[in-house]
This record gives C-alpha cells, structure tokens and sequence, in this order.
C-alpha cells in the first residue's frame, strides 16, 4: 500500500466525521448517546485528539447513516454524476489511519451506491477490536488477505487466513479481524456490499 500522501492527519479525520454528522443533521450529544461513549470523546475525535480505531470508525459512519468512503472525500459523488467514468490515481487518495497504525485506503475511484471497495493494512500484532468486544455493523463483507495472515474471531469460530485466501460473511455476525504476527504486517482488500 504505497502513497505520495501521507495518511490523513488525525485533524483532518476528525474535520470530515464532523462535517459528516453535521451533513446528517446529528447533534454531538446524539451521536454520542447512540456510540456509548460522552459527549466530550466525539468532540476529542472531531477535534482531531483522539484517533478513532476501526471499530470507533465504522460505528460512527454507521450511526450517522453514511457510508465508510464518504470519509476519504467529499467532492467524489459529484463528480461520479458529471462524467461517465471515474479514474483515480493510487497517489490522489490519502490513508486513514487508525487506533492500533490500521490503515485504511478506499480502491474504488469515487463513492459507489450500497458498496464499499477499500484495502487494509494492519500492522503486527494490530486489532479492529469493538472495544472490548467483537465488532458488527451493517453489510456482508467480502475479504482476500493479500499479504501475510489475519485472524477472524467470530462468535463461535476463528478462521485464520493467509495471502491468497478469502471469506465472505454478513457483518452483523459479531468478529474481530486481527494480524496475530509480532513481526510481519497483513494486507487485505475487502468488498461491502449494503442492502
């Protein structure tokens, strides 16, 4: 996962979550009621003090009703609507980065209706974790390790996956993807596709 750009900064992270939230109508109080977490932590996260973690990430987009590529960039949908094509370049579209140094960078050139296309990095020994607990959001995820191995942590099961290998499962089965390795990163696209 290489970049002219650096991941987006922690204040520019936070500038577009609010703007989103704000684009919804949400109040911060809400937002933070339906997270579980206060008020004065969504405000630290859209100051850019907190860095959210993956989980953080896609519980917000969630509860806003957004989907996780509205957060790389505003402008794409218009511009998907003004031309018949969309082209961009691997150096255009910065990385989020995460809790825990996962990075995350959308593959698709511009926001697609009830799909999400992103590729993620996690370094060793990093987590999606739900805080404690496994993570669920809305979808059905389509995953392929491209590099090095990652476990998934289900309910009932663990599945761990190596470069070439995939899985498909709905998001709302509880898991928690994660790089078990101490000394080698994993790499993985994935598709999400909404109902």
């Amino acid at each position: 996962m290489t970049s002219d750009l650096d991941a987006l900064t922690s204040e520019l992270l936070g500038a577009r979550l609010r703007e989103l939230r704000e684009g919804t109508g949400r109040s911060l109080r809400s937002l933070a009621k339906d997270l579980g977490i206060s008020p004065s932590a969504v405000s630290q996260i859209e100051r850019g003090v907190l860095r959210p973690s993956v989980s953080r990430l896609l519980a917000y987009v969630t509860a806003l009703g957004v989907p996780l590529s509205a957060v790389f960039d505003a402008g794409a949908a218009k511009e998907r609507e003004e031309h018949a094509f969309a082209v961009r370049r691997s150096f255009e579209v910065a990385p989020i980065e995460l809790g825990g140094g996962v990075l995350f960078r959308r593959l698709s050139p511009v926001p697609t209706r009830g799909l999400e296309f992103f590729e993620s990095l996690y370094p060793p020994g990093a987590a999606a974790d739900g805080h404690g607990r496994l993570l669920r959001h809305e979808g059905y995820e389509v995953g392929t390790v491209t590099e090095g191995e990652l476990t998934i942590d289900f309910d009932d099961d663990v599945v761990t996956l190596a470069a070439g290998d995939s899985i498909t499962y709905p998001c709302d089965r509880p898991h928690l993807i994660a790089n078990r390795s101490a000394t080698a990163r994993a790499v993985a696209t994935w598709l999400i596709v909404h109902p």
